[in-house]
């Protein structure tokens, strides 16, 4: 099998890795993202791309990723409110890497709508080659179904540029629950946007820990059951599986892949860099099937072999992004 990944992420040039959240993620898992952590510690950025390019170009199951960063905070009046020091990565960065490894690299691009000249910057990109869009509404405190993003929503939709929207709970940035919610695809669903859910909408709260890591469907969100429902209804509706691999979002994977009205909307994605654990999360997979699996050193195609085991090889989970974009 090989297939795109179409999440992943680009961290900004300017990351330090010197959150708490950052700290604990490369000291715990940077060995498995294929990231050293001293060399991290010198360079980041450069340790990051490197650890990037250098897993995409060795997998054996991923041809290309969709990369992207995420742009700033911006008030409404156009001026940046807040620039996350590690996950807003501008266009420009995802641009220059993208020159430099054209073979590897489908450019989406993250453009805030509040920003005054969204429309432009639009034109602008996609002028480029940029060939996909990003929202993290959650973080921009964003509502969508306000009326004045409707002109940006029609450009898409008239370009065919592909949205991807973050749905469901986020815990790297300050995020706006509100704004989290699955109404979000709303606005341009209805505008004509080919658009993706990402995480398959799903949130989870540590409140009723027993119920957070159910397996059993009656305990899962509610909001996942209304997008497998939204899917088989919208024909401009996908969904990727990005970060279903981790600890709490894994318990989907047996029900999700028996879902066959939805399979031709699913999307193959990681979330990378967003860690995880082969071993210590929710699907049903037998203990020696787990520790296969986290012996495979390349992040990609670790994440591939865990999915395998749900959606085999001749699945449409691997050929859907065909529908959205030409690599």
């Amino acid at each position: 099998m090989q297939t795109i990944d179409m999440h992943v992420h680009l961290l900004s040039s300017k990351v330090r890795f010197d959150r708490l959240y950052d700290k604990m993620a490369i000291k715990l898992f940077g060995k498995k993202l294929g990231l050293e952590y001293e060399k991290a510690k010198l360079d980041p950025y450069q340790a990051y791309t490197d650890a990037l390019i250098g897993s995409i170009r060795d997998s054996r199951h991923i041809l290309k990723v969709a990369l992207f960063g995420v742009d700033s905070k911006i008030s409404h009046h156009g001026d940046e409110l807040h620039r996350d020091a590690t996950v807003c990565a501008t266009n420009e960065d995802v641009y220059q890497l993208y020159k430099n490894n054209e073979d590897v690299i489908v450019p989406f691009f993250s453009i805030n709508p509040a920003r005054l000249d969204a429309l432009d910057l639009i034109d602008q990109y996609s002028e480029l080659g940029f060939r996909g869009a990003k929202f993290l509404q959650n973080y921009w405190g964003v509502d969508t179904r306000d009326k004045k993003y409707s002109k940006y929503f029609q450009k898409l939709s008239d370009k065919k540029i592909p949205l991807i929207v973050h749905i469901g709970s986020e815990s790297s940035v300050h995020s706006v629950k509100s704004c989290e919610c699955i109404s979000m695809l709303d606005a341009p669903l209805y505008h004509g946007v080919l658009t993706i859910a990402a995480h398959m909408g799903l949130s989870y709260s540590w409140h009723k820990p027993i119920k957070a890591i159910s397996k059993n469907p009656k305990h899962f969100p509610q909001e996942y059951f209304k997008l497998l429902d939204m899917l088989k209804h919208h024909p401009n509706l996908y969904a990727d599986i990005s970060a279903l691999l981790t600890p709490v979002r894994a318990k989907v994977l047996p029900h999700l892949s028996n879902q066959d009205q939805v399979s031709d909307k699913l999307l193959f994605a990681t979330d990378y860099p967003v860690p995880f654990s082969a071993i210590f999360t929710s699907y049903d997979l037998p203990f020696s099937k787990r520790f296969e699996i986290e012996k495979e050193e390349n992040p990609f195609d670790r994440y591939a072999k865990a999915i395998l085991e749900y959606f085999p090889k001749n699945h449409s989970l691997y050929d859907n992004h065909k529908k959205l974009i030409v690599v």
